[in-house]
């Protein structure tokens, strides 16, 4: 049934009037309730706001901590040649081979940690640290910066949500270089929209895409949407230093602009139709269809607060904020795109032997902060809510598995006789990373008990309010529909 609103309900008072009701009139006009969205207004004028601002804060706090003391951290895959160059950089800086395959960027800023470790003795274990400082710096930069341009509850619920409910536990306990990507083109994004840090989150953003090359479509998508948005051209300056840049290192590390250290970059050849080809050699839309809809790799399972709409509702918000959300929303989601459009192709499409789509942590970045937005702003339609509901279920058993079932992702049958079944991890459920922990029931120690009951509270806190305003939206059609089956008088035998 449609609300009344405050402009009805004036006008019902105002044709109600009589000499003998002129106060009573003016009562009503003063004490109409006025449908309003609590969850938006300022935390200062929210009773509540500060119990909440402390509850959410600490929650995060919690969260941190968990993921610094019970995730296992190794050094493995691609971590361990990353390792490898900035060491060898340390000691003999840079060594020229045509070889070496990632960039030095994204592994320099963790040279204080390296020397350090050295000096400690345990440099390993140190630069393992690497990732979650990074990612925690991260975090205090962009409330810092964003605090006073929009909602607070709104921007700690999206910190929450990326620490529990997404990918990022699980890659913040190695040394691969898509957290570096990942958080420097996010929240670059977001300072290359605020006016005083325009020019610092442009570089930043740069230096991401620097790191991991294959991203530079993104970064076109990106400077094309935002050229077109502002009719500005100075954005594609960014695409040029970032090409200069990434031939630059190529040619300092390699000896040469066009050597990637890719050159015949392959997987094993197995039952697969297209296996054991290098480089981009992977049909598509096959790509385009396993990178979306596989069970242990696709974005619909690991990322599935990307399907939420919250476009309308950020456009609402253009003139309350200081900072464009709506903008920087589109910006992310251009950005994702361009991943999946490189990577379709790749051979490697699903990340090798890693836990999740790996090449694809940024898109936990516009995910949790869609599943934020309705979560924080739950004034939509009833299947809208119900659909966040699912998506809030999925998002946190994404985020329990990257704590605790890491081990699902090395499995044996799929890496024996030269991962010959391999496939079956990417695309059946029951060797899913997600799934896995259905079938075979994993000895939980103390601690990721513990954590298990943490994840359950932070789920309760975020499911209970939404609950509770599907409960009022369906009430009354419920009611309606069930109604005229139980009017006992006129049941018959």
């Amino acid at each position: 049934m449609k609300e009344k609103t405050q402009s009805d309900t004036a006008n019902a008072s105002f044709y109600a009037q009589t000499p003998t009701n002129r106060d009573q009139f003016k009562l009503e006009r003063n004490d109409t309730p006025i449908p309003e969205n609590h969850d938006n207004l300022p935390e200062k004028k929210n009773k509540y706001g500060f119990i909440f601002a402390c509850l959410e804060t600490s929650f995060i706090l919690i969260g941190m901590l968990f993921i610094l003391l019970i995730v296992p951290r190794t050094l493995h895959g691609d971590a361990t040649l990353r390792y490898q160059y900035i060491s060898d950089f340390l000691h003999h800086g840079i060594i020229q081979s045509v070889d070496n395959k990632y960039s030095l960027v994204g592994p320099l800023f963790s040279l204080p940690l390296l020397w350090l470790g050295e000096k400690l003795g345990n440099p390993k274990d140190l630069i393992l640290l690497y990732n979650y400082i990074l990612f925690a710096l991260s975090l205090i930069a962009t409330y810092w910066l964003c605090k006073d341009r929009m909602d607070r509850g709104l921007l700690r619920k999206f910190f929450l949500l990326m620490i529990t409910s997404s990918m990022f536990a699980a890659h913040l306990a190695s040394y691969y270089g898509e957290v570096f990507t990942a958080v420097c083109v996010g929240f670059g994004i977001m300072a290359a929209l605020i006016r005083f840090t325009s020019i610092g989150g442009w570089i930043i953003i740069v230096l991401g895409i620097i790191n991991t090359p294959a991203t530079m479509v993104g970064l076109g998508l990106v400077v094309l949407k935002r050229t077109l948005d502002r009719k500005r051209l100075r954005y594609i300056l960014a695409i040029g230093a970032a090409g200069i840049l990434v031939l630059a290192e190529s040619y300092i590390r390699r000896g040469s602009f066009t050597s990637n250290g890719y050159n015949d970059d392959a997987g094993f050849h197995t039952f697969m139709p297209y296996s054991g080809l290098p480089g981009f050699s992977y049909p598509f839309f096959f790509g385009l269809l396993s990178i979306l809809f596989s069970f242990g790799k696709g974005l619909i399972f690991f990322t599935p607060g990307l399907l939420l709409p919250i476009g309308r509702t950020l456009k609402n918000w253009k003139d309350k904020y200081a900072l464009n959300l709506y903008q920087v929303y589109s910006l992310w989601i251009c950005f994702t795109i361009g991943l999946i459009i490189v990577y379709a192709r790749w051979w490697s499409w699903y990340g090798g032997l890693y836990w999740g789509p790996r090449f694809f942590l940024f898109a936990c970045i516009p995910a949790s902060f869609a599943l934020a937005v309705r979560l924080h702003n739950k004034n939509t339609g009833l299947l809208v809510n119900i659909f966040t509901v699912l998506v809030l279920c999925l998002s946190t058993w994404v985020g329990i598995c990257a704590v605790l079932f890491q081990s699902a992702a090395y499995l044996p049958t799929c890496m024996a006789n030269n991962y010959a079944l391999e496939a079956a991890c990417h695309y059946i459920p029951e060797y899913s990373v997600l799934w896995r922990p259905f079938i075979a029931h994993a000895q939980l120690q103390w601690q990721q008990k513990l954590y298990l009951l943490y994840s359950a509270i932070v789920f309760v806190y975020f499911i209970f309010p939404l609950l509770v305003k599907i409960y009022q939206q369906a009430s009354e059609p419920i009611v309606h529909f069930i109604k005229p089956y139980v009017q006992i008088r006129e049941w018959r035998i």
